[in-house]
């Protein structure tokens, strides 16, 4: 599936990757770029969040184990100024920390190990949704022609 389906043809989908792990990032950097997706990556939470202010990206992967600033904190600071799809990767399973990601706003969820495939459908889906959603709303702010 083409990533442009559904979308304006000028559009490149932007994505952010915060993850500690560099080789990780590296390795998802090069396959969803593959699909045409612009990508960034930062290696920490607080780089992640003056990324995300800057490069203003379409869909956020965060990883939840991090030092420092942890995804969970991450994503609650992202959610303070942001209503950008993020997509949290982690290896933990536990059902309770799957609600508490999605709980402090988390849009979907993968348990690691990730395959790419998998990684760049939901990035697609999550690109779409937010694509739709802004095409709706400029839609519904369009007024009726009078006559």
């Amino acid at each position: 599936m083409s990533i442009s389906k559904g979308f304006d043809r000028n559009m490149v989908p932007k994505v952010l990757i915060i993850d500690d792990d560099h080789s990780l990032t590296e390795m998802f950097k090069l396959a969803i770029s593959e699909q045409g997706f612009e990508v960034f990556t930062a290696n920490s939470g607080p780089k992640g969040i003056e990324t995300m202010r800057q490069m203003q990206p379409d869909v956020i992967v965060l990883d939840l184990m991090m030092p420092d600033m942890d995804g969970w904190q991450v994503c609650r600071e992202i959610r303070s100024f942001s209503q950008v799809p993020i997509l949290v990767i982690s290896a933990i399973v536990d059902s309770q920390q799957v609600m508490r990601a999605l709980d402090d706003g988390a849009d979907d969820y993968l348990v690691k190990p990730i395959v790419p495939g998998v990684l760049i459908s939901r990035l697609k889906r999550l690109v779409r949704q937010t694509y739709n959603k802004r095409k709706n709303d400029d839609l519904s702010g369009m007024s009726a022609p009078e006559g």
